[in-house]
């Protein structure tokens, strides 16, 4: 009989957050591939596109023109998901065929007013003024009395539906705790209430000592591929020090959540020399005007391509079925995302 290899045998992984298990199949990357291959779109987009809804001084599809903004750029989102008017219904107590009303807001967040500038290839200071904007839009919309949360993201590339290319992320504030956010809290409270210490400080500690799934790290932040992850590169950036949310950065944190943001997205860039896609999200305390001890600030990177710039990951079949699987071991991907350079590759 054979002795368990994590990098070879097929096996289950536990998520904490999510209170939910993961299949893992690292030798599965090494079956042949004659499945879809996405088609790259080209990378040579101008630094202003007067067609684009998103760039600086131009107009929208509702006829609202942009300010000629210099740096990080805020507006309500044009076709929100969410509305703020509240109406009236009147609760039916029928189990099998729950429904409520749900308000919010949503708003659009342009990292930069050039057209052809992701956040990898942004300058620190100026990716430290988009953080800026998020703690900001945080304060802002948790203010509102109906918003219990504030959920901050990113869509990159159109295979992960942007459906605008100039780079930018959303804000979706809502009055309910979204479902992965619901799941989270539940958990993190839980392991709160047991041991009186942040489950993520705890694992990050242990991450940082063992370094099998560090990518890259600082003072404040580590980056690191979880133990748990689903995606093939997926990665997690987690602050060091215990706090809630994103309005409690220090000065120097939000400086070096802004350099792990960019080390980490240079580095997926680097993998295939390709302006690589995700969907990445800050997973952060409610606004929901209760103590939060639990909650520990952290970012999710999503990352689907599996194994080129034009392979991606499927979560079909099984996965929608069973539970979760990747094809490669997290400690296999944190390898190869740290030895990666820092420096972008058009800069070479």
């Amino acid at each position: 009989m054979q002795h368990f290899n994590h990098n070879e045998h097929p096996h289950r992984r536990y998520n904490p957050l999510l209170d939910e298990w993961i299949l893992v199949s690292p030798h599965r990357a090494k079956r042949p591939w004659q499945g879809q291959n996405e088609t790259l779109p080209e990378d040579n987009r101008p630094e202003h596109d007067e067609t684009c809804y998103l760039c600086a001084g131009n107009v929208r599809a509702n006829g609202i023109k942009n300010e000629d903004y210099t740096n990080s750029y805020v507006f309500e989102n044009d076709f929100s998901a969410l509305l703020k008017d509240d109406v009236l219904y009147e609760t039916k107590n029928k189990s099998l065929f729950q429904q409520k009303p749900e308000r919010g807001i949503n708003k659009v967040v342009c990292f930069s007013p050039k057209h052809n500038l992701t956040l990898p290839e942004m300058e620190v200071s100026d990716i430290e003024k988009v953080v800026q904007t998020w703690a900001e839009q945080y304060i802002e919309l948790g203010n509102q009395d109906f918003i219990n949360y504030v959920q901050i993201f990113e869509n990159k590339g159109s295979v992960m539906g942007c459906s605008n290319p100039h780079p930018h992320g959303q804000i979706w504030a809502q009055s309910s705790l979204p479902t992965q956010v619901e799941k989270t809290q539940k958990n993190l409270r839980a392991y709160y209430d047991k041991n009186k210490t942040s489950l993520l400080k705890d694992y990050l500690d242990q991450e940082l000592k063992s370094g099998e799934r560090v990518v890259v790290e600082n003072n404040h932040f580590a980056v690191v591929v979880p133990f748990w992850a689903t995606w093939p590169y997926e990665t997690m950036i987690i602050s060091k020090r215990h706090f809630g949310s994103i309005i409690a950065m220090t000065a120097a944190e939000t400086t070096a959540f802004a350099e792990m943001i960019k080390a980490i997205t240079v580095k997926y860039d680097n993998l295939f020399n390709t302006s690589f896609p995700y969907s990445s999200g800050i997973h952060q305390a409610p606004t929901d005007r209760v103590s939060h001890p639990e909650w520990h600030f952290h970012m999710h990177f999503y990352p689907p391509l599996l194994r080129s710039a034009t392979v991606k990951k499927f979560m079909v079949g099984y996965e929608m079925l069973g539970e979760a699987q990747r094809d490669i071991s997290p400690e296999q991907s944190a390898k190869i995302l740290r030895e990666l350079s820092e420096v972008h590759y058009k800069k070479k």
